[in-house]
């Protein structure tokens, strides 16, 4: 009875033990949602059950598997530092979109309002009646210089001139994405990282992958056209919308763009219409 003495004599819990354990509840919580389908889920699981035996070990007096526990366990936290690079750098990208930062984040001059949606409607639209395959991704609030950096650099007016000629096949920047800011095009032909969603459909291509790939890591918007169909498609925050028309992606990017110092509004808007 000695334990159930020891527990009745513990301190009582104020207010701010139960605001601790709702912070470590909270971030346990969206811990639990970044793995979700993820290859993380298989290492965490490996790990709780190292954590387990570590735990056995001592109280079973087991010292040769104790011991050896405690040596690798420092090797172990690199390797998840290695194997799970991607993950943790979702997990500090969606960290920083938390509506605290928010007023941290810059705000750059903001499009050309509807001219450049135009451009890129026009664009888009004509590059689908002749199915020809575009990956095009237009910065947001959250910089994507190390994308840029990875293609060729343009730094030119956006146009929709411009676009179709990037993607006509015989071009040697058709391969990769466009990446936009504010009026320009930044760069051609980068390489953006490829979803790991075990849960996407099998017909979805590289491109598509790529958007939604770039997308969970970053706040811009990304706009597919399918080469075999023409179909186009408008990604944000790993979401996709597909078979838009002109008038549709039109909207959505008038609600995504034009409207960059009312983020909060815009993301619902495009959130409910792509539910």
């Amino acid at each position: 009875m000695t334990w159930l003495t020891e527990l009745l004599q513990r301190p009582r819990v104020t207010f701010w033990d139960v605001v601790d354990i709702m912070i470590v509840s909270l971030i346990v919580y969206e811990l639990l949602k970044l793995i979700r389908g993820t290859h993380a889920v298989q290492m965490g699981m490996g790990i709780a059950v190292l954590v387990g035996m570590f735990y056995i070990s001592r109280g079973f007096q087991l010292e040769t598997l104790n011991w050896l526990i405690r040596n690798i366990v420092g090797y172990v936290v690199f390797a998840a530092i290695v194997l799970m690079q991607a993950d943790i750098r979702r997990a500090l990208v969606h960290l920083g979109r938390a509506p605290f930062f928010r007023v941290f984040r810059r705000f750059d001059r903001p499009l050309n309002d509807d001219d450049v949606v135009e451009e890129l409607v026009v664009a888009v639209t004509t590059l689908s009646a002749k199915r020809t395959g575009a990956l095009i991704v237009v910065e947001r609030s959250i910089g994507m210089r190390n994308y840029i950096e990875s293609g060729i650099p343009l730094d030119a007016r956006l146009t929709y001139d411009l676009l179709v000629s990037i993607f006509q096949p015989t071009s040697p920047l058709h391969d990769g994405a466009v990446i936009v800011q504010n009026d320009r095009v930044a760069a051609a032909a980068c390489f953006l990282p490829l979803t790991v969603n075990p849960r996407l459909s099998r017909e979805l291509g590289s491109r598509h992958r790529a958007a939604i790939g770039i997308t969970e890591e970053n706040d811009a918007v990304a706009i597919v056209v399918s080469e075999e169909t023409g179909v186009i498609s408008l990604i944000l925050n790993g979401e996709i919308e597909r078979a838009l028309e002109g008038d549709r992606l039109r909207t959505l990017l008038a609600n995504l763009l034009t409207k960059r110092r009312a983020p909060v509004r815009a993301r619902q808007t495009v959130h409910s219409s792509l539910s």
